[in-house]
């Protein structure tokens, strides 16, 4: 029997650190009897949040992995997938993004819109994803949830409007009105379990009529039924509104906004009402697959059992039993023996074992459809390859990689750490795209790369806890890139003569800046004066002059070359020949192209008492920090910065001690700028003495 696909929801929990994500799923979890006890994130009982695993997260009381979970309320199945808050593990919130079809976007009723939710809510935007809001923790002190709201409309530019209203504010936090039904709700019983309407409070009805009127109005844009009830003024069917509200969210044209605690158990029920009321089900959302036999044509997966199977590897672990890979199915039928084709590899796969999980629990299953998001077992794959049926030859596009920008050499203490070293860093590389691993070919050391400290210290121990590698970690160096400010010409014959037949190659054209992108080859070449065969040498010869600089030994970016001239030579010219005479000319214009070094900046946002906003603005720009603004909310102070990422090493500690420990920062990679001469001088004095010192 086909599932109907209107009852699934697949849905991400996302925020700012510190939001409440990891409680809210607890109690979701609670609620759709799927758990029996709650348990906190920091939790007293040593038991810690269901969906904090990893004994790392339970430790630091933060999400480091995104967890999968499923549960059914009402009548509707919903996959969940809980998503990390903090800006070093950005690829697990994109990659879970990218296989979710809406999102619950949760934000601290007195923190409102930070640093971290502005690029959730980006990433919400790149991949089209429907969202509603909830505002967490309003029993805080200073929890104002209509200021949020309007921090969404202003700071996120969402169409944002409260579908509740709370009855008193934080210590006196008791419930919710409903601005749809425009009843009381309370939540009673030991675990807020039992709900209870009752008429709104007399006080509070006069604020109640005028918010619904203004959310009214607000949706009354989304249905013309709805529209024309009001312009007569007669009673509103809640039906028409639901239709409403569900269309513009649908459309990314509306944000719902509700209210709750998840900590004192309250809002929660209704919040999974709004989910399958208003977020979308599989067949609402259109997704796009590349045609591998037709040119990587665009066609749109067809949500439908009966096609060909199409599903998506978004995430990999290596758990007790070998690895699991987490899979979204977008057509087609996979049952359990069945044998599907990696698009990426070619390889045929057997599935011996599917199975739903429930954080690091699991439950067998003989068969997954359309919409359905569950984990296979023992199959080797990488995150972000497309199975499919044998027939079919397509592949899911692609998810967006940011690239890493902070980097560190690895020192195992004896052979037995290097052993479990490499094996570690095996597989982190295969679960984290933003984690890169390579060797110094000059210093022969092992370096890591991720997004940022936080990143890093979590590898480096979780090396020592789950694969025994004593490591000792290097300083950390910066990503610097080199690249050219003005158009430089190039003219470079390579030829070599030895015994037998020799090399000879010519190349002329120029360089010039680029101002998108990494690297640009044009080929200028008319009437074969570089026969078609070794064009394609050309541009292999170019990019791998990139590796490596002049100044400071950094990859070089923001580069187009561009041929317009050569020579060939018809016993002589090779494939060889013409690599080696592009990297001559590369080299010749480059010097002439006024090379600079660039740095990546960083978006930092430090948050605290306001009593120390001189002192923290103060520390930013001993850094080099530019200062864009600042925000003050009640008797805290925002303040953001762009800042050079050499400059922010250590930050915490210095920021801990200015303000007693009362202030926290984030950041997040924002662009690449030109560092100052000083700064300049001093890289390539220091590559100039490393190069004479090897």
């Amino acid at each position: 029997m086909a599932k109907d696909l209107s009852r699934v929801r697949n849905i991400g929990i996302s925020a700012h650190i510190d939001s409440g994500k990891t409680t809210l799923t607890e109690r979701i979890l609670f609620y759709t009897d799927r758990i029996h006890a709650i348990h906190e994130v920091r939790g007293k009982d040593g038991v810690g949040a269901k969906m904090d695993s990893m004994e790392l997260e339970k430790e630091r009381g933060i999400t480091i992995q995104s967890a999968a979970t499923y549960a059914s309320w009402k009548d509707v199945d919903i996959n969940i997938i809980d998503t990390p808050g903090h800006v070093d593990f950005t690829i697990e919130v994109e990659r879970a993004l990218r296989v979710l079809d809406g999102a619950i976007l949760v934000l601290c009723s007195v923190g409102g819109v930070q640093s971290q939710s502005i690029t959730v809510s980006r990433q919400m935007a790149r991949y089209k994803v429907p969202r509603i809001a909830f505002v967490n923790k309003c029993d805080r002190t200073g929890a104002n949830p209509a200021r949020v709201t309007q921090q969404l409309r202003d700071k996120l530019s969402l169409n944002a409007h409260l579908m509740q209203l709370p009855i008193g504010l934080e210590g006196e936090f008791e419930g919710i009105v409903d601005l749809i039904t425009m009843k009381a709700i309370y939540f009673d019983g030991e675990n807020g379990e039992t709900m209870r309407e009752e008429a709104i409070p007399a006080e509070m009805a006069a604020e109640a009529e005028g918010m619904r009127e203004a959310m009214l109005e607000e949706i009354s844009m989304f249905s013309d039924e709805l529209m024309e009830t009001l312009l007569e003024g007669g009673e509103i069917d809640p039906r028409l509104i639901h239709d409403a509200v569900r269309s513009g969210t649908l459309s990314l044209e509306f944000t719902p906004v509700f209210i709750g605690s998840a900590y004192k158990n309250k809002g929660i029920q209704p919040l999974l009402d709004a989910v399958s009321s208003y977020l979308p089900c599989p067949t609402d959302v259109v997704n796009h697959a590349l045609d591998l036999a037709d040119e990587e044509k665009e066609f749109a997966v067809s949500n439908d059992p009966d096609d060909k199977l199409i599903m998506l590897a978004f995430k990999l672990e290596d758990g007790r039993y070998g690895q699991l890979t987490y899979v979204r199915t977008y057509q087609g039928i996979l049952k359990k023996g069945e044998t599907v084709y990696n698009s990426r590899t070619g390889k045929k796969v057997k599935i011996g074992r599917l199975v739903r999980m429930h954080a690091d629990e699991m439950e067998e299953i003989d068969s997954c459809g359309p919409g359905d998001i569950v984990a296979l077992f023992g199959v080797d794959c990488a995150s972000g390859d497309t199975f499919t049926a044998e027939g079919l030859s397509a592949s899911m596009s692609s998810m967006h990689i940011p690239e890493p920008v902070i980097s560190l050499a690895v020192i195992p203490v004896d052979n037995k750490a290097q052993t479990n070293m490499s094996k570690a860093l095996n597989r982190f590389t295969k679960e984290d795209p933003t984690f890169r691993t390579y060797v110094d070919h000059e210093t022969g050391e092992t370096i890591i790369s991720g997004m940022g400290e936080l990143h890093l210290d979590v590898y480096i121990e979780r090396m020592k806890r789950e694969y025994k590698a004593e490591v000792q970690a290097g300083a950390p160096q910066v990503a610097y890139r080199e690249t050219i400010t003005m158009q430089a010409a190039f003219d470079y014959t390579h030829k070599k003569q030895t015994g037998g037949s020799g090399q000879y190659g010519r190349v002329a054209g120029y360089l010039e800046p680029l101002e998108e992108g990494e690297y640009e080859f044009v080929d200028q070449i008319v009437g074969g004066v570089i026969p078609r065969e070794y064009i394609p040498s050309c541009d292999k010869g170019f990019k791998k002059s990139l590796a490596k600089g002049s100044l400071c030994g950094a990859a070089i970016t923001g580069v187009r070359a561009v041929i317009d001239d050569g020579n060939s030579h018809s016993v002589d010219s090779s494939d060889v020949a013409f690599q080696l005479a592009a990297q001559g000319a590369f080299r010749e214009a480059y010097s002439k192209a006024k090379p600079v070094i660039m740095e990546p900046i960083m978006k930092v946002a430090v948050e605290g008492p306001s009593e120390f906003q001189g002192a923290v603005m103060g520390s930013l720009n001993q850094r080099r920090g530019m200062i864009i603004g600042t925000v003050e909310e009640g008797n805290y102070t925002v303040v953001e910065a762009e800042v050079p990422l050499s400059e922010m090493f250590g930050y915490s500690t210095t920021l801990r001690s200015l303000t007693q420990g009362k202030a926290e920062f984030t950041m997040e990679f924002a662009t690449f700028k030109q560092v100052p001469k000083s700064v300049s001088e001093e890289l390539i004095k220091e590559y100039q003495e490393e190069k004479k010192n090897k």
